[in-house]
């Protein structure tokens, strides 16, 4: 049986100045950013194919997981004893769930099946990597 995370998406923080967040931790702790909208942003972790992704939407600090497939692995986690808690929704790469392990740890999954992001050298999204080039 072959192992369900894939790796560790990111590290997901809310802050509730997207710019203040930025400056402390791309400008002061030197982080490289890697794409932002007017809701979030990711920067890389230069040891990591991980992102520290700051939002601000209205949920806690997660740790996000990635899987090939969020149904699938909603269906093996329910089967091993975790339960579903939200989900599946969508989210701009693709799916999300958050479930809870036998103990009531949290496990955040996502699955990338609608396309990574793309971004221009200053961060801007501007499509997925699935998309077609533009002209």
């Amino acid at each position: 049986m072959s192992a369900l995370f894939r790796k560790v998406d990111c590290l997901s923080l809310p802050v509730d100045d997207l710019d203040q967040a930025l400056a402390f931790y791309r400008d002061a702790l030197g982080h490289t950013l890697v794409w932002r909208d007017a809701r979030a942003a990711g920067l890389r972790l230069p040891d990591s194919e991980a992102e520290l992704v700051l939002h601000l939407d209205p949920r806690p600090a997660e740790t996000d997981l990635l899987v090939n497939s969020v149904p699938e692995a909603i269906a093996r986690i329910t089967a091993a004893g975790g339960r579903l808690l939200h989900g599946p929704f969508a989210i701009r790469i693709g799916l999300c769930a958050v479930l809870a392990d036998p103990w009531q740890n949290p496990l955040v999954i996502l699955d990338a099946s609608a396309g990574l992001l793309r971004a221009d050298a200053a961060g801007n999204i501007i499509g997925r990597q699935n998309d077609p080039p533009p002209h």
